[in-house]
């Protein structure tokens, strides 16, 4: 009598195919998972850029408010007041440039 396996040998092709199944919807799985996972990202970034715009925007305007103002204040400082504030500057920042300031009769700028 011949050797016969205690087993079908499609059983085996069953079990393949079946697991190929199950690999299949598992790789599915995953991939959904990673899809939702980068969609929140993105999302999640995207709100984080609106606000870094905001506060860039708020920033450039502030910036270009104390410009205004230190500039009105450059105008409207006396000679004397402007060697003093620049000698008080620590060496290693660089001296601002000064507007010539018109004088007023008394000698004084307005």
């Amino acid at each position: 009598m011949a050797f016969q396996p205690p087993y079908s040998p499609s059983l085996f092709r069953k079990r393949d195919n079946a697991s190929g199944a199950s690999v299949v919807a598992i790789d599915n799985k995953i991939e959904q998972a990673m899809d939702l996972v980068k969609n929140h990202l993105m999302y999640a970034v995207r709100e984080e850029v609106e606000i870094l715009k905001e506060q860039i925007r708020e920033l450039v305007e502030k910036n270009s408010q104390l410009e205004r103002e230190n500039t009105l204040l450059k105008t409207l400082a006396s000679p004397e007041q402007l060697e003093k504030f620049q000698s008080r500057l620590s060496p290693e920042e660089p001296v601002p440039e000064t507007p010539q300031a018109p004088e007023a009769p008394g000698g004084s700028a307005v």
